[in-house]
């Protein structure tokens, strides 16, 4: 089950997501259902596109399938999906 405190080590693919804060001021706002991911990248479908953003980058909100909402720095993202729950983490 995917938690707050464990979302950084499940699956992003299929969970929406809003990037609250970017380096690259014109992909703060975007928000969607999250298509693709890879090593340093999400893909965002949003209404009218995709959209790449740049994990390292940028900070996302994401709903979980509980409803609730989480902000996850990006740099913590920065993985391959399937290594990523190897990876140490801080706390």
């Amino acid at each position: 089950m995917i938690t707050a405190q464990n979302v950084v080590r499940h699956e992003l693919i299929g969970l929406h997501a809003k990037v609250v804060q970017a380096r690259n001021s014109a992909n703060t706002g975007i928000k969607g259902k999250i298509v693709d991911e890879t090593y340093k990248s999400l893909v965002i479908q949003t209404r009218k596109s995709e959209k790449r953003i740049l994990k390292g980058m940028a900070t996302l909100q994401i709903s979980l399938p509980n409803k609730s909402i989480v902000e996850v720095n990006g740099g913590l993202l920065v993985a391959r999906p399937w290594d990523r729950p190897k990876k140490k983490l801080p706390k």
